[in-house]
């Protein structure tokens, strides 16, 4: 039987069923592996659920769904429950991600708790972890119907989020990023996460807004800006 679970609050679970989350394992004995998901008790992941023996204090990604019963149970084998190729879905879609796995190709990411989706490196603008969850976004819908995911969304919505990521780095730097359109790609994905090119967008959009001032080495917050 699973012990109940210390230091929960009285809101539920955090997972609701048909979902997944990446959940850290509590104990493990002749039953299974129980594991903590915000409830009363921690949620029994059976042996038969397992595509691996998982160790206490260790996290797995789990679908939750329920048993013959109706009880709340975990299960490791998301295959079983994710369809590979997507309904109602289009590119430029905004989609809830959770990263499952690296591959040669990219991170294989589920989408929305119902399909599986791929991240190819290429467009991969921030280090990954397994079981991190993110906003994403359809990049294309493949004749397949399988889906191939980006971290930015299309066209001119992508550079005002460039956009806001570079503001928001000015703010925290003191008002000065020494990046301009002459540092290297990895300087600027290494600061910002993003694509020299789009970098290039987007301080050309705050530019032309007033919002900033581009200097030879760097560009320069205008502290006109509203709301300072």
């Amino acid at each position: 039987m699973s012990r109940t679970s210390q230091g929960r609050t009285a809101d539920g679970p955090r997972v609701a069923v048909g979902e997944v989350a990446y959940l850290t394992v509590v104990t493990v004995n002749e039953t299974g592996a129980f594991l903590d998901w915000g409830g009363p008790k921690d949620l029994l992941l059976p042996y038969g659920e397992q595509r691996f023996r998982p160790d206490p204090g260790k996290r797995v990604l789990v679908m939750v769904r329920e048993d013959a019963q109706g009880r709340p149970i975990a299960s490791m084998r998301l295959d079983r429950f994710l369809q590979d190729v997507s309904e109602g879905l289009a590119s430029g879609d905004e989609v809830e991600l959770i990263v499952a796995e690296r591959t040669d190709l990219g991170y294989k990411a589920v989408v929305d708790h119902r399909y599986w989706g791929l991240l190819y490196h290429d467009a991969v603008t921030q280090p990954l972890r397994r079981g991190q969850r993110l906003t994403g976004y359809v990049s294309r819908v493949r004749d397949d119907g399988r889906l191939d995911l980006a971290l930015m969304p299309p066209g001119a919505a992508r550079l005002d989020v460039v956009g806001d990521k570079v503001l928001a780095a000015l703010r925290e730097s003191g008002g000065y990023l020494p990046l301009s359109d002459k540092s290297s790609p990895e300087a600027i994905k290494a600061r910002l996460g993003v694509s020299k090119s789009a970098f290039k967008q987007a301080i050309g959009r705050l530019y032309k807004r007033r919002l900033i001032v581009i200097e030879e080495g760097g560009i320069r917050r205008q502290f006109d800006e509203a709301g300072d």
